[in-house]
């Protein structure tokens, strides 16, 4: 049970060393290592690259993903309403793609995008502006086609950025999660247009080697408090060698406020098998979350 003071602050330079092992293990509030695919040594089909962005539009959401997991790409999108309680996912793949895909080395600025299966999803970042753009044919529950435009602005000062290793060489992943950005634009499945001019937008992207078998519960949330400021946090329990530093944090107006290990109490049925739809416990190793959440 890490708590905060016991983790490793990240330095500046190359994520990987000659080896191919992460030179460094632990966490920052910027991209402060450098990824390069060619400094990889594990089989270059383990490599898994991808730009995932969530955007809250109040009642509803959007997820967006463009993933070059060497083997296979994929391009998903998917639309949540939290008051119909319901969601559609379409994912289109393609396989053996081996990193052609492109993706940036870095999620500062750069185009990342697919295009194939009846679906094109494009990302850039320039100067602090993020545009999102995609369109997918028969997405909707009777095959309607889905297409969105945002604009992500006002990115803040800190982001989640962490550097896990595996019980294994070779192996390891790069992560950040940029927390509450703002959000403009609009989504349409069929016929039905929602536009949003305050949403708030999240971008988890990784770059890295997985072990074969993981289990990850990831938790975010961003929101604005009534006085305008935007409140966050990035939870996640289970995955990699956390030994050096977790990738728990709160967001506060922009500012990271590091917390330590959490843990996710996943109530059981009499059966012993997971209950996901009862409430939820979290909570961390030095008193700061205790959070319940009601799916």
């Amino acid at each position: 049970h890490m708590s905060k003071t016991e983790q490793k602050l990240l330095t500046p330079g190359p994520l990987l060393d000659r080896k191919g092992d992460p030179a460094e293990a632990g966490y920052a509030t910027s991209l402060v290592r450098e990824y390069a695919r060619e400094d990889i040594k594990a089989p270059g089909w383990r490599i898994k690259e991808w730009d995932y962005y969530y955007i809250g539009c109040g009642d509803t959401g959007v997820c967006l993903t463009v993933a070059d997991n060497s083997y296979m790409a994929m391009l998903s999108v998917s639309v949540l309403d939290f008051v119909r309680r319901s969601y559609v996912t379409r994912s289109r793949m393609k396989f053996f793609t081996g990193g052609k895909l492109a993706l940036p080395a870095s999620s500062v600025s750069g185009t990342t995008a697919g295009s194939f299966g009846g679906c094109s999803i494009r990302f850039t970042a320039k100067d602090g502006v993020r545009h999102l753009v995609a369109e997918m044919a028969d997405f909707g529950e009777n095959k309607e086609p889905f297409s969105c435009e945002f604009t992500l602005t006002d990115e803040p000062r800190d982001s989640m950025v962490i550097v896990t290793p595996f019980d294994k060489p070779k192996h390891f992943y790069y992560n950040q999660k940029i927390n509450a950005m703002r959000a403009v634009g609009h989504y349409t499945v069929g016929d039905r247009t929602v536009t949003t001019n305050d949403g708030l937008g999240t971008l988890d992207w990784g770059r890295g080697v997985w072990t074969y078998r993981n289990e990850w519960y990831w938790a975010s949330l961003s929101a604005r408090l009534p006085d305008g400021r935007t409140v966050g946090y990035n939870l996640g329990y289970g995955f990699g060698n956390t030994s050096a530093a977790s990738e728990n944090m709160l967001f506060c107006d922009g500012v990271a406020h590091k917390l330590g290990h959490v843990h996710f109490d996943i109530p059981k049925k009499a059966d012993g098998t997971d209950d996901f739809l009862s409430h939820w416990h979290i909570t961390d190793s030095d008193g700061r979350v205790d959070l319940r959440m009601e799916p």
